[in-house]
């Protein structure tokens, strides 16, 4: 089973951060935080590692209508993209599939945010695949 929405990218890793923040902002999704990992983990385990981000996303109007309809929701809340090198040099865009996601909740109310905020994470993966060229498609 898939749980993410994937591209890979050639491109510079800060520019796919950009154009993945951009596009998550033209879809109306506001960025809750930006862990930067490769910088945690230096810090806190003195460990080398590739740059990787999370980017915490969420749409207001639909993270309040759903937790209107279930207000555990807020447990997997925000949704997350990732960004981080591979070690080739490519660089990987991936959200999270909000339809696997909400569907662990077993409430049909959530089914209709899920599939908008799906359509929304494939467009956001396409925008930068297309902006910025792809090595593999949007997955």
């Amino acid at each position: 089973m898939t749980y993410t929405i994937t591209t890979t990218i050639d491109a510079p890793f800060d520019d796919v951060v950009t154009a993945a923040t951009t596009a998550l902002q033209d879809e109306g999704f506001g960025l809750l935080c930006d862990i930067n990992v490769k910088t945690t983990l230096k810090e806190k385990l003195d460990v080398d590692v590739d740059q990787y981000r999370i980017l915490g996303a969420c749409n207001p109007p639909l993270a309040h209508e759903g937790l209107t309809e279930e207000p555990e929701l807020g447990a997997l809340l925000p949704c997350n993209v990732i960004v981080y090198e591979t070690d080739g040099g490519d660089v990987v865009v991936s959200a999270v599939d909000p339809q696997q996601l909400v569907g662990i909740t077993e409430n049909p109310d959530l089914d209709e945010i899920a599939v908008d905020v799906h359509d929304r994470f494939e467009r956001v993966i396409a925008t930068v695949s297309d902006e910025l060229g792809t090595v593999s498609g949007v997955e």
